[in-house]
């Protein structure tokens, strides 16, 4: 199993909007993410945007990829866009680059 760890950086005045968003992360966007080979996925955020996620998974592009393939990502991603500095035109989801393990304590 692989973990990925990548950073996004959320909007300063859409923080408490993005916040109320994920404690009601739709029920058909969290079997997604599970059937597609997201596990143990999370997400923490600093009081000033910066968005934290990790997650495990056997090979994360082709999760992001079965997550791209999804209808209910499209919606998701539609909505999320928003919420980002910096995306560049991409989804969040493709904004998603992990970051470089340097250590690990098992």
């Amino acid at each position: 199993m692989r973990r990925v760890c990548f950073l996004l950086k959320v909007r300063q005045d859409r923080i408490e909007e993005y916040l109320e968003r994920h404690e009601a992360v739709w029920p058909e966007m969290r079997a997604a993410l599970a059937e597609t080979g997201w596990h143990n996925y999370s997400l923490f955020l600093r009081e000033d945007g910066l968005l934290v996620g990790y997650l495990e998974t056997e090979d994360f592009e082709a999760a992001q990829a079965a997550m791209a393939a999804t209808e209910v990502n499209a919606r998701w991603q539609a909505e999320m866009a928003p919420f980002f500095e910096a995306l560049d035109g991409a989804r969040p989801d493709e904004a998603m680059k992990p970051l470089t393990e340097v250590f690990h304590l098992a």
